[in-house]
């Protein structure tokens, strides 16, 4: 059976019908709409449990908003759908009209999981690192896989920020390490890296990187998983994490990685919060090979 991390907390009108005694028996025989409600929800929801259930978990959100209206848990349920979907401007939209019906519709942690998430990949990126900061606190309850994605996506979002955010990035991306699996743990462990020589901690950084080989670092990030993990605000991230971990072994490889971050922020139209320290590597890493020749 699906825990409640996985499919999210039956909505306060389910709960009461379904509760025992003889009073909320009666409930569902007078009320069948309320049934088939509920029961339209905790399909929809099962739906979202693994891969490949978001169109049918869409129809089944609306199938229940038509049965009662004007509830806020089909919305909630919608938005989630629309946020596996990859139609994250469509799942903003249907969280935060959630909210409008019901204020408490986004308490549950997998609906705020859904509403950051979506906030930070359909541009609002200020607004969804106030809903991390909500989030994390109470992540513990989410499924692995989606909290070890919140821990990562929400580390580069304040990185983002530069020295202002560095500290809750830090703190972010040190509990990801603890929380997190596979994929998700991997990402958190190379964005901690990154954090700390960006806090000027490089031999807190290069411990980290030591179990990492470059070829697996090399392997992570063409790993399509590893970057839907890390999400937009470090898809930019990705050449500056391999460039620190190349450069004991192979700086000529990593100079291109740290000049490949360069070229993606000026691409971005803004030089980022980060380039300054890219540009130091990169003047260290000339040194070193002006000293090797």
């Amino acid at each position: 059976a699906s825990s409640g991390a996985e499919t999210g907390v039956r909505p306060e009108e389910c709960a009461k019908a379904e509760g025992q005694g003889a009073r909320n028996v009666w409930e569902r025989v007078k009320n069948p709409e309320l049934r088939r409600y509920c029961d339209l929800l905790a399909s929809g929801a099962a739906k979202l449990v693994g891969a490949g259930g978001a169109e049918a978990a869409l129809a089944i959100a609306d199938e229940a908003d038509r049965v009662i209206p004007g509830r806020a848990a089909p919305l909630v349920l919608r938005g989630r759908a629309l946020g596996r979907l990859r139609r994250f401007v469509d799942a903003t939209a249907a969280l935060l009209a959630a909210k409008e019906r019901d204020p408490s519709a986004l308490d549950e942690p997998s609906a705020l999981a859904a509403l950051a998430q979506a906030l930070a990949r359909s541009g609002h990126a200020v607004e969804a690192r106030e809903a991390y900061r909500t989030l994390l606190p109470r992540a513990s309850s989410l499924g692995v896989a989606e909290r070890g994605a919140a821990y990562v996506e929400a580390g580069a979002l304040f990185m983002e920020l530069g020295p202002a955010g560095l500290d809750d990035a830090l703190a972010i991306l040190r509990r990801g390490r603890q929380e997190s699996q596979d994929v998700a743990q991997h990402v958190s462990l190379l964005l901690l890296s990154l954090a700390l020589d960006r806090s000027g901690q490089p031999g807190l950084a290069r411990e980290i990187l030591e179990d990492r080989s470059p070829a697996e670092v090399r392997l992570l990030m063409k790993d399509h998983a590893a970057m839907e993990a890390m999400g937009p605000a470090a898809w930019a991230e990705a050449p500056a994490m391999l460039a620190l971990a190349l450069e004991p072994s192979d700086p000529a490889a990593a100079r291109d990685a740290w000049q490949t971050y360069l070229r993606a922020r000026a691409s971005d139209g803004a030089r980022g919060p980060w380039s300054e320290h890219a540009r130091a590597h990169l003047a260290r890493l000339g040194a070193r090979g002006a000293a090797r020749r």
